[in-house]
């Protein structure tokens, strides 16, 4: 989260896209579309979206969670754009809700919500969660049973925007923001829920800015993005994940967002969206970056 005493996200995405340079990526023919579809949303409701992950449950729709000072709620926003569905999660605290997954969890066959709730802009905080429960029908409109993921990193505080869940092992992956370079940390499967988990270091990216980052379904694509930038890496079969980070990526064509901080693949293979807070505009637009 961007808080209105930081620069201008508009300005961010001018250092964050001049530190991407230090880098070149493969060259070739980029897989997605330059211009994006868009899809206007109705302002008033998701107006400082901090994830997106498309609904296995609920086809056509996707995920949204708001950052901290919003209610632990999950709200459905169909792929025009359109507001659906809102889900309450009993129990449950926003302290900094920043990313959010769908992928495989303890029960096999069954798609589980990852809610990364890891922000910590002052990095006030020693420890942070995530939440994990199985993906409901739009019809929920309470959930009251989840699991609750506590974990501290090696090295103390660190405030993070990015998540991805590995769907074959189930290990989760923290990337951070705020760092020289964006640092990457494992949470290994089977997570404790019952007690404190002390994340690994994986590794540091180079680049830094990490707002959001998914994994496609066919496990072979992963998208990180920064405020300016989406980075584009290939995984072979059965490659470990961790080991993508120190592949060369590319970087895909992209329309800069007013506070554009969350990606995540469609179901389908077919495209990845990106959706961004209202920051200092009227209202946000769905970005849908079509496959070729």
């Amino acid at each position: 989260m961007v808080t209105r005493f930081m620069i201008r996200p508009l300005l961010l995405s001018a250092c964050f896209v001049l530190l991407s340079c230090t880098r070149s990526g493969p060259s070739g023919e980029l897989p997605f579309e330059k211009i994006p579809v868009q899809s206007a949303v109705l302002p008033g409701v998701i107006d400082e979206a901090s994830g997106i992950a498309d609904s296995y449950s609920n086809p056509g729709f996707l995920w949204v969670e708001l950052d901290s000072g919003n209610p632990p709620v999950l709200h459905l926003l169909k792929h025009d754009g359109t507001h659906g569905d809102s889900m309450y999660i009993k129990g449950a605290t926003n302290r900094d809700w920043e990313d959010i997954a769908v992928s495989s969890g303890p029960v096999e066959g069954v798609k589980y919500l990852y809610i990364a709730e890891i922000g910590d802009n002052a990095l006030a905080y020693s420890s942070y969660s995530i939440y994990r429960f199985a993906e409901p029908p739009s019809s929920t409109d309470t959930v009251t049973n989840f699991d609750k993921i506590n974990f501290k990193y090696p090295d103390g505080s660190h405030d993070a925007e990015a998540m991805v869940v590995d769907p074959v092992k189930k290990d989760i992956y923290i990337i951070t923001k705020r760092d020289q370079f964006s640092k990457i940390y494992k949470l290994p499967y089977p997570q404790k829920i019952s007690s404190m988990n002390t994340a690994s270091f994986v590794g540091d990216l180079p680049y830094k800015g990490v707002v959001s980052a998914a994994i496609s379904t066919s496990q072979t694509e992963l998208l990180i993005k920064t405020y300016g930038q989406v980075y584009y890496y290939k995984r072979q079969v059965g490659e470990p994940l961790e080991k993508i980070f120190t592949q060369s990526y590319q970087s895909l064509p992209y329309q800069v967002e007013p506070q554009g901080e969350a990606v995540c693949f469609i179901n389908s293979n077919n495209g990845f969206y990106t959706l961004s807070e209202k920051g200092f505009m009227s209202s946000v637009k769905l970005n849908y970056y079509r496959r070729k």
